[in-house]
């Protein structure tokens, strides 16, 4: 006999009291019956009625938004951007809350992931608990920095180019995009017909005038003739392959690093806030010291900032080693890197090259890995290389402290760590931690 379905929830509300914000964006509150709600567009401490989004009877947990606001917390603005809210875009989660305060939430989340995935006070990491912002962004409450170098817009079925809403394909149609930097804005993206597109990518390189455009045409569509405000190199993403292929201008961005001058393909990695890629390679070589004569491994190498920036101090009698899964970012970082006889990136899965490199030690390792993580596999390998200190960069800190855990089991402890508030409005946030043998 077949079960009878769940009853949804969606749409339902609760008068509810907000309790701590948790990692994505939210804050955990509970209804009468002690169902969890994780509730969007609020703050801890506030009394709001709360709809639910997603979630049926019997859940473990619930979505919801919170649709009003019964008690403000001291930390509420009004929210400058005028496509927040409840059901509108999902670009940014914190809008709500004043500068000061979503760096403290944010401060809040990587304790408690910290604490709870790594068994970690702050204290025990060597941090002092601060989200530090990147420089220019500290402005008063209800101005926005405009730091998305790279935005990408969904488009509707109308040819509308506009952004996603939180958790649904539906698109949010805007007339400006107030985190996005200046560069993306000055294209006019969104005054354009973009009818047969899928999305459409505007990347404004924070290190040159380099602008480009990236479309994706829904199936058996033709290009659009691109005529934007700005002069742009235009790609186009194949349906079948979903390689990325020059249309025109040139296929890569410039950008700019610890005074170098990085080539950027299309689609290629690097990260978003103009400040971020000189803000974390300062923190990373601040924390690893490297010496002369130094060999170390770049790991998620991308185009080769970690890898340029360790080359420049190991020396002539030093060497470093990256590897990099993405085919396009390891042909850029060849080019990138070219100057210097001692580096040399491998392409492939880290988890897969790094064994096969035959390397039984190093003196320092940077690692960079996607969202999910390096993995237990890949800890436990570097952990056996002996390195003096390891650099691990991370834009998710359940991931991080994850990984830390797998990095104590294998003799590490951490003895610094530096949380960077490089998405300002979102719930994302940067991570720098340095580690050293448990010994020491």
């Amino acid at each position: 006999m077949q079960a009878e379905p769940k009853k949804s929830l969606v749409g339902e509300e609760y008068e509810v009291e907000i309790g701590p914000v948790a990692h994505g964006g939210h804050c955990i509150a509970r209804t009468s019956e002690g169902q969890v709600l994780f509730v969007r567009h609020t703050l801890p401490g506030e009394r709001v009625v709360a709809r639910v989004t997603e979630g049926e009877e019997g859940a473990r947990f619930l979505r919801a938004d919170a649709v009003e606001i019964l008690e403000p917390s001291k930390d509420r603005i009004e929210a400058p951007c005028p496509f927040a809210g409840p059901g509108r875009c999902g670009g940014c989660d914190w809008q709500h809350a004043k500068p000061g305060a979503q760096r403290r939430l944010k401060g809040e989340v990587v304790a408690e992931q910290l604490k709870r995935l790594a068994g970690l006070t702050p204290e025990e990491a060597g941090w002092d608990g601060t989200v530090m912002p990147a420089e220019g962004d500290k402005l008063p409450a209800g101005q926005v920095p405009q730091w998305r170098t790279r935005v990408q817009y969904a488009v509707d079925a109308e040819g509308h180019a506009g952004l996603r809403r939180h958790r649904s394909h539906e698109v949010e149609r805007i007339d400006h995009c107030m985190i996005a930097a200046e560069g993306v804005s000055e294209l006019g993206i969104e005054r354009r017909d973009w009818a047969g597109m899928e999305s459409v990518e505007a990347i404004a390189a924070s290190g040159s005038q380099d602008r480009q455009v990236i479309l994706t045409p829904r199936p058996g569509a033709r290009l659009p003739i691109v005529e934007l405000d700005r002069p742009v190199s235009v790609m186009r993403v194949d349906e079948k392959s979903g390689g990325v292929h020059r249309v025109h201008g040139r296929p890569f961005v410039r950008e700019r690093a610890d005074d170098r001058t990085y080539r950027v393909g299309a689609g290629g990695f690097w990260q978003v806030h103009p400040k971020a890629a000189d803000t974390l390679m300062k923190a990373v070589m601040q924390g690893l010291l490297p010496r002369k004569g130094d060999m170390a491994l770049d790991l998620y190498c991308g185009v080769g900032l970690f890898a340029g920036a360790l080359a420049d101090r190991v020396g002539e009698k030093g060497a470093v080693l990256g590897i990099e899964s993405g085919k396009r970012a390891v042909e850029d970082a060849r080019h990138n890197l070219a100057g210097f006889d001692r580096v040399r990136i491998e392409q492939g899965k880290v988890e897969s090259v790094l064994p096969r490199t035959g390397i039984t030690e190093v003196d320092l390792v940077v690692l960079d890995p996607p969202r999910a993580g390096a993995g237990r596999k890949t800890v436990e390998h570097l952990s056996s290389l002996g390195a003096r200190r390891i650099a691990y960069v991370a834009c998710d800190p359940a991931a991080l402290a994850r990984d830390l855990g797998y990095f104590r089991d294998g003799g590490y402890r951490v003895r610094t760590l530096r949380v960077f508030d490089l998405f300002p409005m979102t719930h994302h946030v940067e991570c720098v931690a340095i580690l050293e043998p448990a010994e020491k």
